[in-house]
């Protein structure tokens, strides 16, 4: 679910990219000229298009859903949080459900369906060894005597 969660996430995100960035597909409001030195669209569709597309494949998964997430957060407060307190209020709903996923996909990698575990980043590191301790051993799980006597 985890990779799904990334693909579908990842997907959308892109899609705002690619909107911002070259009108596809053609916005329903007049589309917002594209100038790349501006932070709206310019950066922030820079950011979502290359940003939204590692996140589908899942490639450079944590670093891409980090920046992406400060990127939804610095649009939160410098255009949503004027409106409205509420986010449902100000139009900033998804914008905070994108930043909170991507913060956890920072944290939980790219599942096992990514570039990143075909390649080995994706991968859970191993475990040390198991020791030879015996049971004895370990004071926590020590029979103790009197269960020993009563057997």
């Amino acid at each position: 679910m985890l990779s799904v969660l990334r693909i579908v996430v990842g997907l959308l995100y892109f899609e705002h990219g690619l909107q911002k960035v070259f009108n596809f597909p053609p916005a329903t409001r007049a589309a917002v000229p594209y100038h790349l030195f501006t932070l709206t669209p310019g950066i922030a569709g820079l950011i979502e298009t290359v940003c939204g597309f590692l996140i589908l494949i899942g490639l450079m998964t944590r670093g891409a859903a980090f920046l992406a997430s400060g990127e939804m957060a610095v649009a939160y407060f410098k255009v949503h949080i004027f409106r409205s307190l509420f986010p449902i209020n100000n139009l900033g709903d998804n914008v905070v459900m994108y930043c909170f996923i991507f913060l956890y996909l920072v944290f939980a990698g790219a599942g096992p369906w990514s570039v990143d575990a075909l390649i080995g980043k994706g991968r859970p590191r191993a475990r040390p060894p198991e020791t030879s301790a015996r049971h004895d051993d370990i004071p926590a799980l020590r029979p103790r005597r009197e269960h020993l006597e009563a057997s």
